[in-house]
């Protein structure tokens, strides 16, 4: 049976497949992960074109608690997945359970419309192997006509730092849903934070991995595609965005850092008409957050200004990109 159910803590799994002793066949590099609930039609889709690539990656699917038909519909079509499966709703914690059982020294997460382009994982494979002071490519992801980039991407390209010695951009984030992960980075960090797992869980993710002194890249060669999609953030999704934004920089930010993601914060709730009770909220997950607080070094803390400015600049200079964010800041994707 290729369906395993996991319990909702991290555990590291085996830091690579490969067998490097004397006159040994390389195994596989890179494994995809595939995180999806309730979305069959888009999931199946999805690992049929992942399964076809070259190479034929290894793919898991992490379940996240769906309802639907999701996981016998995959285990009767691709056997030759894994399907790890949640009782609930982990959010991005649900690729935990799929590191925790990757077995390469590589992983690229998706969500279940988005998937690698032929050759895109060798390439990134290469890349990561011949940078190893990087640990997170952040692939380009494109609609159906490969001119059409995602503005998240767009952003990131716009508002990089610099890159000099890297294979491309540097980024001071990521996205969790169109990445390629090197494995040991990931486990060392003990994956995405459950309590940040429907937003926020990549923002302290990417604080951590530069704080460690690693490197996240923009990689043009790591070319996704994603289905085209129309959401609409919720009054609660909001609240919930601000509010671990806010926890983040209490975590890991200075002080007026923290103050400043606070009163944004805040802002949010008001203009979402729920400040009485996301405020609550905001405050019960005070001392959670300042138990865990570990100021990131001040060269990362700099590098996180600096992209923030520029994020403001590039969204007023450009009313297209400007456009693709909703009025309370947060991208809608």
């Amino acid at each position: 049976m290729n369906a395993s159910p996991s319990t909702p803590g991290f555990e590291p799994g085996p830091a690579s497949g490969t067998d490097t002793g004397p006159g040994a066949r390389p195994g596989p590099r890179m494994t995809v992960v595939v995180l999806t609930r309730n979305h069959v039609r888009q999931v199946v889709d999805t690992v049929a074109r992942l399964t076809a690539l070259p190479g034929h990656p290894q793919v898991i699917v992490a379940d996240n608690g769906s309802s639907d038909s999701t996981v016998s519909l995959l285990a009767s079509l691709f056997p030759q997945v894994r399907i790890v499966q949640s009782l609930g709703d982990h959010g991005m914690a649900g690729f935990n359970r799929a590191f925790a059982v990757a077995a390469t020294d590589y992983v690229a997460c998706c969500d279940d419309s988005t998937w690698f382009a032929p050759g895109a994982l060798a390439q990134a494979t290469q890349l990561l192997d011949d940078h190893p002071d990087v640990a997170v490519l952040n692939a380009r992801v494109v609609g159906n006509d490969e001119r059409e980039i995602h503005p998240a991407c767009l952003m990131l390209n716009a508002t990089s730092p610099g890159g000099e010695g890297l294979p491309g951009p540097a980024l001071t984030g990521f996205m969790a849903g169109a990445c390629i992960f090197r494995a040991s980075v990931f486990r060392a960090l003990g994956g995405y934070e459950e309590r940040l797992s429907h937003g926020g869980a990549e923002e302290l993710a990417a604080l951590d991995v530069l704080s460690a002194g690693h490197a996240i890249v923009y990689c043009e060669a790591a070319l996704a595609h994603r289905e085209p999609l129309c959401r609409w953030f919720t009054r609660a999704q909001h609240c919930t965005l601000a509010r671990n934004s806010a926890w983040v920089a209490w975590m890991r930010l200075p002080l007026r850092d923290a103050l400043a993601a606070t009163g944004h914060a805040l802002a949010v709730f008001a203009r979402q008409r729920s400040l009485g009770p996301a405020g609550f909220a905001l405050l019960r997950g005070a001392f959670w957050t300042l138990r865990r607080r570990r100021v990131a070094p001040a060269h990362v803390v700099q590098l996180m200004r600096q992209v923030r400015r520029a994020e403001r600049h590039v969204r007023a200079g450009i009313p297209a990109m400007a456009e693709k964010y909703d009025q309370s800041g947060q991208r809608a994707w």
